[in-house]
């Protein structure tokens, strides 16, 4: 569980770093799995957005009772998985994230979601880590975002440069098997990974069900690849549908 101490500073930064490890054993399964995934799909050595289309063994991982535990502490007990990505960055593989905010990706309605960040190698500043404006979320709107189609990007919309100051930004520094969790509209983005070290990351993304998963909704952009935002199966995990208008039927 969260203490209260780490869900003041969710609460007040948009993210936090639990002082939680998940165990050597789920850090080499989740490896072992997307090694499997690559060896079918080598499209997804550097990003898959949409891990449950292609193995849904990542629910293993989702329904981890202490991960669940510390999702409800930040955003209630109600609670549904909408998506799962791995984000690679091989070795001196230059993919760089601009500075963004999640939700101006995702239909959800209204906008919100818990993205647990599982390090399965370590995340250091030179393999490009997490990068986070503490405290951006507050507002609970979405900034303005300018089309960039520059080629080493992993998305295509960018924060607007006026928005924020970069100098603020803190590196969210990660040891295999750590976790962090940050809020959908936290600023972030990370550097490209010119090291000799990998950086894989799983995501998990978890929404409280007074929102709806919005299947009929194109999003203004997206960086989906393969699958498009309608064709996500969401997946309640605790709780009920507060809302009464989530789609739980499988999609894929």
């Amino acid at each position: 569980m969260l203490t209260d101490d780490e869900i003041r500073h969710y609460e007040r930064d948009g993210y936090v770093t639990p002082d939680f490890r998940l165990p050597t054993h789920v850090i080499e399964a989740i490896s072992q799995a997307h090694s499997r995934l690559v060896d079918q799909h080598s499209q997804f050595s550097d990003y898959c957005s949409a891990l449950l289309a292609y193995d849904t063994w990542y629910l293993t991982v989702a329904r981890m009772p202490e991960i669940l535990d510390m999702v409800c502490q930040v955003i209630g007990e109600d609670v549904a998985l909408w998506n799962s990505s791995f984000f690679a960055k091989p070795a001196r593989v230059g993919t760089k994230t601009p500075w963004h905010q999640d939700g101006e990706y995702w239909p959800i309605e209204p906008l919100a979601t818990c993205t647990v960040w599982i390090a399965i190698d370590a995340a250091t500043r030179e393999n490009g880590c997490l990068q986070v404006i503490p405290g951006s979320h507050r507002t609970k709107k979405l900034a303005r975002h300018n089309q960039n189609d520059a080629e080493g990007l992993a998305l295509s919309l960018e924060l607007d440069p006026s928005q924020f100051d970069a100098a603020d930004a803190e590196d969210i520094v990660l040891e295999s098997g750590q976790v962090s969790l940050h809020d959908v509209f936290l600023y972030h983005g990370s550097e490209p990974n010119h090291s000799e070290h990998s950086r894989r990351g799983m995501t998990l993304r978890f929404m409280p069900t007074t929102s709806v998963y919005r299947h009929d909704i194109t999003p203004r952009t997206s960086h989906d690849g393969p699958l498009s935002m309608s064709e996500r199966t969401v997946y309640l995990m605790r709780g009920a549908d507060r809302s009464g208008q989530n789609d739980f039927r499988m999609r894929h």
